[in-house]
């Protein structure tokens, strides 16, 4: 089976023997090397021992007192954000684990870059094995901005990162491209045909199914919907900020207009076991055209059941 998303340090982690993801030393010394804990050149003697000690025995304890005597204040705020994303880590049996923590807590105080990565490294073990380009690159949705644009009626998702690396140019991913995905996984400059009724739209209900089935046991089958106009509407979970207000305005039974219809990228139909009414998932992009999933919300929106 080909690798992907090598750059995620997913094969600095170990597995257990759920299939969860377990964090190693090596893993830890990875985010060393992070360009916001690396010491410049510049940093002071106090900044060199906690980087150098903690390259020795990266579970070893970050005292206030050591990240206290560091001299920049920015290093000062980075080595704080560490010191409580690593010990979050390391105070749970599985990555996984550490996530649903983060995610019921609250992940207000996590940057969306470390957030992101947890995501990332989810869902390579929840995928681990798929050999469906349409399904991964879907996945990246999860993790990665994207920016959305209308080409020939097609709505087409493309990478915010690489879109501006590229000036604008960027492929789309196609029967014909698929191939390629494996060696350009890491460079996430595909981008993804949305529409309904295509092979990226249902790949992203499958990447759903499995985020769920992975981190919750849950067999769900996720099918895509073309509207919403005339399904009942029992429970629902806005994939992102703006999926959440539009559900928010069906369940009050407001009247949508046709340009806010005009932003909903997708719409799937989740159903569980229990309950027997089915879970409506929206998704929808911002006024300046961007996707913001939030996966979180899929973890704590679910009917409590």
């Amino acid at each position: 089976m080909r690798d992907f998303w090598l750059a995620c340090g997913h094969a600095l982690t170990d597995r257990g023997a759920d299939g969860r993801l377990l964090v190693t030393d090596e893993f830890l010394k990875a985010y060393l090397a992070r360009p916001e804990l690396l010491p410049p050149t510049e940093a002071c003697a106090a900044e060199r021992a906690l980087h150098s000690a903690l390259l020795a025995d990266p579970r070893g304890a970050i005292s206030p007192a050591a990240i206290a005597a560091l001299e920049d204040a920015d290093a000062r705020e980075n080595w704080c954000v560490m010191r409580g994303f690593r010990d979050l880590l390391l105070a749970h049996d599985t990555l996984e684990a550490a996530y649903l923590a983060l995610i019921r807590n609250g992940a207000a105080g996590t940057p969306p870059l470390l957030l992101g990565h947890l995501v990332q490294l989810i869902l390579r073990n929840a995928l681990d094995g798929c050999a469906d380009p349409f399904v991964l690159r879907a996945a990246e949705l999860f993790f990665r901005p994207q920016r959305i644009a209308l080409l020939d009626g097609a709505l087409i998702a493309a990478d915010e990162e690489a879109i501006g690396e590229s000036g604008g140019e960027i492929d789309v991913l196609t029967e014909a491209s698929a191939p390629q995905y494996w060696e350009r996984s890491d460079r996430f400059d595909m981008a993804l045909d949305l529409s309904v009724g295509g092979r990226g739209n249902a790949a992203l209900g499958t990447a759903i199914a499995a985020w769920l089935n992975h981190l919750l046991s849950l067999d769900a089958a996720v099918e895509p919907v073309r509207e919403l106009r005339d399904a009942r509407f029992p429970w629902y979970v806005g994939l992102d900020a703006d999926g959440t207000r539009i559900g928010d305005a069906l369940w009050r039974g407001d009247p949508i207009g046709e340009g806010t219809r005009a932003r909903l990228a997708a719409l799937y139909r989740l159903t569980l076991a229990r309950p027997p009414d089915p879970v409506y998932l929206i998704l929808a992009m911002t006024h300046d055209r961007m996707l913001r999933m939030k996966p979180q919300n899929l973890l704590t929106g679910l009917p409590p059941a």
